[in-house]
């Protein structure tokens, strides 16, 4: 009687632990782990909404770059720079790759960031 107890709990721990892993698989498909992005948010935009909104997001990048960049030349910059612009780089940066990923599963043609567009860290 006692080894049908740990038998049955053997079981249990093995079902648990294919759940557990499928369930982590189905996070790890998704392109990748959006903190700040909704990774289905410009599913129903077409390919010229999806330029517009490109463009948009690439220009709000290079703004926040320059004022990350100024904030660090003064004194405590760093900590002004990672509490005010840090998250909101961020989360351009992950808006241009959910919108990246759109593009490419529309099939759309890429359109370039404008000149002086810092690159993305």
């Amino acid at each position: 009687m006692r080894w049908e107890l740990f038998g049955d709990l053997s079981a249990a721990r093995s079902l648990w632990l294919m759940a557990l892993c499928a369930l982590l698989t189905g996070c790890a498909s998704s392109e990748g782990p959006y903190l700040f992005a909704d990774a289905g948010k410009y599913h129903f935009h077409n390919c010229e909404q999806l330029a517009t909104v490109s463009k948009q997001k690439h220009d709000r990048q290079r703004e926040l770059k320059e004022l990350i960049d100024k904030a660090e030349q003064a004194a405590g910059g760093q900590i002004v720079s990672a509490l005010a612009y840090r998250t909101d780089y961020v989360a351009v940066n992950e808006e241009l790759q959910v919108i990246d990923s759109t593009l490419r599963e529309k099939n759309c043609a890429a359109t370039p960031p404008s000149k002086g567009a810092p690159p993305r860290r």
